[in-house]
């Protein structure tokens, strides 16, 4: 999984647009940072960027970003109706995807650390970053706002976490930390203003007051009346979606609603959603109404479909769900190429692609036979007494075949990195152990792919056993030839370990490999041939 953290920085100027802009700017320009949205208010004086990006990457955005407010912002000139006490005033680092609340930690600190040294300002850490429970609320660090820092700061209980303990007029102080993601819902209520409340204080976990308390955790709610939708709406905040997600949120209000016979028409999205969310409510909702599907895509719609998201506007995945908005397109020249370009990149003369990355195709077509074999037998009403067995193998062969497209290419890159190391230089000893070194890594990397196209492929065969078992016999030849591609594609792949092990000067990786190679290529001999003897035993 992709590694991804959202950057939430709060700047203290929401009234001009060349200074917003370039703050904006700032983190464009980062390497690795995508902006998501640019949020000025002119009556809070405020304006609050949204950024992802890995966690290198978001910190070097956030520490541009500071740069630029460093040089342009002057507290002593701001005035507005939100809290702050300093121009760039809150920094939070939030987990998306592949990282932990401790990564996002690590990255506050990082660039508290940084920032105090690079443009020596002060630094607060608050939420998760922050061990002293006096000082872990923003409102606690911020109390008094920027007005009160110049005695606050000098305190000894209120010394920086990092940077000088002075004051410094023109930029006040930062605060930066971890706090989870948080989801903005609203779901639609064909009732009251006061109905809408009345929901919302049973599912929020304040509730009604210390003694009354709510049903939900890490959930912030109020109920209003929105005039243009002609609604209610009970208007959630999700502070972390792991502990309640967005679907656990629906069905609660959904739930309070018919209990005062009140109807519920969808509900909205305001802002991003992590992926993660959405396919906990697929999940969800697959187990509760015992449905299969295995298709990222079509779980979105399922969601979207189940929480009514397209109620209020149409939501479209590819501008809402943050990881699909920074996807990026895999670097696959050779498996995008189409069949001719490929085949004549094959019969060009040239040494890659070669072997390795056909002998990848062809164990990927193999087992995207199987795929197609076993989604054609699923659904179909003369073999629904099979059925329980193509749920059980249409999602491994698909997730097979997926692995195994990236191989083509991952092949011919190995190839040109050992190449690469065959071309440094050699003259002195020093330049000939750093050749010898990068010649080495590259041939144990130009084992290792094939080797894992040999892995992939060998998690197959039980799948492709069950299949000739019982598969739409009359897609008999499709699965035959799958059979024998998947078995000459760990044939080809095997062949391009061989080559490579007797340069290799670990004589334990050697033996380890040659090993592993030998038993998955036997075995896969051995799966062909009951796979096909199988098949032929079978009758229409």
């Amino acid at each position: 999984m992709r590694k991804l953290v959202e950057c939430v920085p709060n700047f203290s100027e929401g009234r001009n647009p060349e200074i917003i802009e370039a703050i904006a700017d700032s983190i464009r320009q980062t390497p690795g940072c995508t902006l998501l949205d640019v949020d000025p208010g002119k009556s809070t004086n405020r304006t609050v960027y949204t950024f992802v990006g890995s966690p290198e990457s978001v910190v070097e955005g956030a520490l541009n970003s500071a740069k630029t407010a460093r040089k342009l912002i002057d507290m002593r000139n701001h005035h507005g109706e939100h809290p702050r006490m300093g121009a760039m005033d809150v920094c939070p680092f939030v987990p998306v995807s592949g990282v932990t609340k401790n990564d996002c930690v690590e990255c506050a600190k990082e660039f508290g650390r940084r920032a105090a040294k690079e443009i020596g300002v002060p630094i607060y850490l608050y939420e998760f970053a922050q061990d002293k429970e006096y000082r872990k609320k923003l409102p606690q660090i911020r109390e008094g706002e920027y007005e009160a820092l110049p005695q606050r700061i000098k305190q000894p209980e209120w010394k920086p976490d990092f940077g000088p303990a002075e004051f410094i007029p023109e930029w006040g102080a930062t605060v930066t930390g971890a706090r989870f993601f948080l989801i903005a819902y609203n779901v639609n209520i064909l009732g009251t203003n006061n109905q809408a409340h009345r929901i919302a204080l049973n599912i929020r976990e304040a509730g009604r007051g210390d003694d009354d308390p709510g049903l939900l955790k890490e959930i912030k709610a109020i109920g209003w009346f929105v005039e243009e939708y002609n609604m209610a709406q009970v208007s959630i905040n999700m502070t972390n979606y792991l502990v309640t997600p967005p679907h656990i949120v629906f069905e609660q209000v959904l739930k309070e609603a018919m209990s005062i016979n009140v109807g519920v028409a969808g509900s909205e999205l305001v802002g991003l959603i992590p992926l993660g969310a959405m396919l906990m409510a697929a999940d969800y909702y697959i187990k509760k109404e015992n449905l299969f599907i295995f298709d990222e895509d079509q779980k979105i719609k399922l969601v979207v479909d189940r929480l009514g998201l397209n109620s209020i506007s149409k939501f479209e995945p590819d501008k809402k769900i943050i990881e699909y908005i920074v996807k990026e397109e895999p670097n696959e020249p050779l498996a995008s190429l189409t069949v001719r370009k490929f085949v004549e990149s094959v019969a060009a003369r040239t040494s890659a692609p070669g072997g390795g990355s056909v002998s990848a195709l062809l164990a990927s077509l193999g087992v995207g036979l199987g795929t197609m074999v076993s989604r054609l037998t699923y659904g179909v009403r003369k073999f629904d007494n099979v059925e329980p067995k193509m749920k059980k193998i249409i999602p491994p062969l698909y997730e097979l075949s997926q692995k195994l497209i990236p191989m083509i290419d991952a092949d011919t890159n190995a190839f040109n990195d050992y190449l690469e190391a065959v071309r440094m230089p050699k003259d002195t000893k020093e330049q000939q152990a750093a050749r010898n070194a990068a010649m080495q890594e590259g041939l144990k990397k130009a084992i290792e792919v094939p080797l894992t196209t040999m892995r992939l492929g060998d998690s197959a065969w039980e799948a492709m056993l069950e299949l000739a078992k019982y598969g739409n016999i009359a897609s008999k030849s499709d699965v035959e030839v799958g059979t024998r591609s998947l078995e000459t594609g760990i044939w080809g792949a095997y062949k391009n370990v061989l080559i490579n092990l007797p340069g290799i000067e670990d004589t334990d990786f050697k033996n380890k490999t040659t090993d592993e190679a030998e038993s998955i290529v036997k075995r896969a001999k051995e799966k062909c041939s009951h796979v096909l003897r199988i098949l032929e035993k079978r009758e229409r």
